[in-house]
């Protein structure tokens, strides 16, 4: 079957999604969206998309496609995946990260719920050929029971941790979480739309008692000399036996006392990555079958995000199920003596 894609915003993220398109055989954009006209031209013109818009609705009735991806920024996020689907969009893929605070993460939690759209959220390093085999071999028990996960990020939270609190769900098997106990501390407002603590660092159990470790900011491990801060991105996992590492460089893993590690091109590997969460998105709708990263997912995830706020907050550990408070990221941002005004009104 063939698929019909449109792509609402034009900016630089965009490009990460629109250029694996080549290498998908049952996708073809047919249309692009953008508020800014020039954008959203040259952007068609980049890609070969055939028509360009400058409203959304417009662009989703005329072209009716099947799946929209939304490069947009975070405060804005609710509002459009709403419209997307209260259009009936089949299938949506959504930058990360899915929210900023409380408030989004409930509606989303409702949207989830009441929607028949396939809500993908784009942590499309779940998706990367070495993620999928050490993935592959937590499963087979290659390294026996799993009992600890480390995972970092140099960026904060909210820029870039997000993605790798994503790893350690996969290489723990989407376990559920018993308590956060975090200690985070600043605020930037990445960009002007991604408000997130400076440096962050969480110790999160899980039910089966295992334990993941997830910090984000200055003083993480660096990965790699002479890169950029959203190089130094990593996770790994130990078992019983042995221990698997993806970093954005290179692997190492250690199994039955053998010792292995290689290299990789992060532009090349994250392209592949980027093709294997649409065939994803593809195969759940032609079978049902969600994909790992799918909206109720990642808002499982951003709920450990927002524990950690808490935890900082009321300086405690916090137990799951969990509740959050509707105005907790401004309890946060009081907390640290910050200020911040979401440019959206949200």
């Amino acid at each position: 079957m063939s698929y019909k894609v449109a792509f609402l915003g034009c900016g630089g993220r965009a490009n990460g999604h629109a250029r694996v398109y080549p290498e998908i055989a049952n996708g073809t954009p047919v249309a692009c969206c953008d508020l800014v006209e020039e954008k959203a031209c040259d952007f068609a013109e980049k890609y070969g998309i055939p028509r360009h818009y400058l409203d959304l609705d417009e662009m989703i009735e005329k072209e009716q496609p099947d799946v929209v991806h939304m490069s947009m920024p975070p405060t804005i996020r609710y509002s459009l995946m709403k419209r997307l689907a209260d259009h009936g969009v089949p299938a949506v893929v959504v930058e990360k990260p899915i929210a900023i605070g409380a408030h989004d993460y409930k509606k989303l939690r409702q949207l989830e719920a009441a929607s028949a759209t396939k809500f993908t959220v784009n942590h499309q390093l779940r998706y990367h050929e070495k993620t999928l085999e050490f993935v592959d071999r937590v499963r087979q028990g290659q390294i026996g029971k799993v009992r600890c996960l480390d995972a970092s990020a140099k960026l904060p939270m909210n820029g870039q941790g997000v993605h790798v609190l994503d790893l350690m769900f996969a290489y723990a098997g989407y376990t559920e979480i018993r308590s956060v106990h975090a200690a985070c501390s600043g605020f930037d407002d990445i960009n002007g739309t991604h408000p997130s603590p400076n440096t962050a660092s969480a110790l999160i159990t899980f039910v089966d008692e295992k334990r993941g470790v997830l910090q984000s900011g200055e003083g993480v491990p660096e990965t790699a000399q002479g890169v950029g801060r959203h190089m130094h991105k990593r996770c790994a996992v130990y078992g019983e036996t042995g221990f698997l590492h993806w970093k954005m460089n290179g692997w190492e893993m250690g199994i039955n006392g053998n010792y292995s590690s290689g290299e990789h091109e992060y532009g090349v590997v994250d392209n592949v990555g980027q093709a294997n969460l649409v065939r994803a998105v593809f195969h759940w709708l032609e079978t049902g079958e969600p994909t790992p990263t799918d909206l109720a997912t990642a808002l499982d995830e951003w709920l450990v995000i927002l524990a950690c706020y808490a935890s900082t907050v009321e300086q405690a550990p916090i137990t799951f199920p969990y509740d959050p408070p509707e105005d907790l990221l401004q309890q946060y941002i009081t907390f640290v003596g910050a200020q911040w005004t979401d440019p959206h009104g949200g």
